[in-house]
């Protein structure tokens, strides 16, 4: 992997567990696109419905002392400037763990040499248990953040 990509996608993980919208929003392409898959209904989405989201995750995660926890499962260099990036999140509030996690397939490309996020499909709500147990069985990723 690119040590500039590694160090940018560090950095992406460093805001989102930090709930921080001003330094993930550096982060997101204005030309971002993304496809949510929530109890079966598809949404599509642009930039300004994805800070709206985060902004409203965030101020979630804050309002009850809560924490972010995200797993890595795979890294993959798909263009010489793209990378797609698979990574489970869900919230942790009082020391418990969400039941669900949102499944994040993202793509980030260089742009004027700097790594944006350009495109994303969420999975949202998938029974955490259900995953984990497929990981495991699969055993093909490897990763966590």
């Amino acid at each position: 992997m690119d040590q500039a990509f590694h160090d940018a996608l560090h950095d992406f993980y460093t805001c989102w567990k930090a709930s921080s919208l001003q330094g993930l929003q550096k982060f997101i392409s204005e030309d971002y696109k993304a496809r949510e898959i929530s109890r079966g209904e598809i949404v599509d989405f642009g930039y300004e419905e994805s800070i709206r989201g985060w902004e409203q995750g965030f101020a979630y995660v804050k309002g009850e002392n809560g924490s972010w926890e995200l797993e890595e499962l795979s890294v993959i260099q798909i263009r010489d400037d793209e990378y797609l990036v698979v990574v489970t999140a869900t919230i942790i509030v009082n020391e418990k763990s969400l039941d669900t996690v949102n499944l994040f397939f993202d793509t980030f490309k260089k742009i004027h040499e700097e790594w944006k996020l350009v495109r994303s499909y969420i999975e949202a709500g998938v029974p955490k248990e259900t995953l984990h147990k497929q990981i495991r069985q699969k055993g093909f990723f490897a990763g966590g953040r």
